[in-house]
């Protein structure tokens, strides 16, 4: 395992900053729409990013986490012909980044977005994304997607796959599908938000069985899917690697338990992050550990510096749990 990020490259002294701290695995941004991503844009791309000393694992496929973002909105409202447009691009990215040496692409299949309640201070004052369902309009209408039930939801996620998975299988490319974030009771906002339990994460990935077909496992979000997540986490962890379906790791922490957590750096929350490394370890992962959601921090260049730290942070986990492991 190794630590990797997602984070946005503003300029390419970032690529020299990753380089330094010692992160040379990426979630990577090529340049330009993703519908003109050929094999040609991604290679130079690809090249350009090796030229800093850092691999390009993966490359994120253009679907957003709610209509209105307009990234290939109709997958997920299940609206034909157009989503069968905007799943020919997928296909098409799929194909370029085999041909182009990316081995894996990234996904989401959301439809009411990332839902939060207000900030709660954590360490020094640093703000916590948080999700409290206490606190939610537990009644929000539905937006234009109206009411979708869980059989509606299931079926537009196997028209999806069934379309993306054999060209992936194909072609050899990975596909990391992240679950829903936060876990909702079903109707919230009219949805029934399938992905947002560990039982539905588990029927997914049998659904149109392959070596391809996985999980962009973010372990912020299986947390909150949990009753007790510094318990229960580890036993998830296993089902999924041990069957081959974590292709990549959102390596984050929280406090809190299902429908009422805080998101908290790494090394703050409820989880054992060293022993959920480890956990990955023995079933079997060799993937990135990157960082996601970290709190909001004081100063200039919040992010970066909060993301710098989660980096520092995961590559002391992975050589804590090599030594113990020697």
């Amino acid at each position: 395992m190794f630590v990797g990020t997602q984070y946005p490259i503003r300029s390419d002294t970032d690529y020299e900053v990753l380089a330094q701290l010692g992160v040379n695995h990426i979630n990577g941004y090529p340049p330009g729409y993703a519908d003109e991503w050929s094999t040609d844009v991604l290679i130079r791309y690809r090249e350009k990013v090796e030229s800093y000393g850092i691999k390009v694992d993966m490359v994120a496929l253009p679907i957003g986490t709610k209509p209105e973002e307009n990234l290939s909105p109709n997958i997920t409202l299940g609206i034909s012909p157009d989503r069968d447009r905007e799943i020919e691009v997928c296909q098409n990215i799929i194909r370029a980044c085999a041909e182009s040496g990316i081995p894996a692409v990234k996904y989401r299949l959301f439809i009411i977005g990332i839902t939060r309640t207000a900030p709660r201070p954590g360490r020094g004052g640093a703000m916590r994304s948080s999700f409290q369902w206490d606190e939610i309009d537990q009644g929000e209408r539905p937006g234009i997607w109206g009411n979708v039930s869980a059989d509606e939801y299931w079926e537009r996620i196997d028209y999806f796959l069934e379309r993306v998975v054999p060209v992936a299988e194909e072609y050899g490319v990975k596909l990391a599908c992240h679950p829903h974030d936060p876990h909702t009771p079903n109707g919230y906002r009219g949805v029934a938000r399938v992905l947002g339990t560990v039982d539905g994460m588990k029927r997914f990935v049998q659904m149109h069985e392959s070596p391809v077909h996985g999980l962009n496992f973010c372990q912020g979000t299986v947390s909150e899917m949990l009753e007790d997540p510094g318990k229960e986490i580890f036993d998830v962890i296993r089902w999924f690697g041990e069957r081959d379906k974590i292709f990549n790791v959102h390596f984050r922490n929280i406090v809190g338990r299902k429908l009422a957590f805080e998101e908290t750096f790494p090394d703050e929350g409820d989880i054992d992050m060293i022993a959920a490394a480890a956990t990955y370890k023995e079933a079997g992962y060799q993937g990135m550990l990157m960082p996601d959601h970290a709190p909001k921090i004081s100063g200039e260049n919040a992010a970066t510096v909060a993301f710098a730290y989660c980096y520092g942070y995961i590559r002391a986990v992975l050589q804590s749990i090599d030594a113990l492991g020697e």
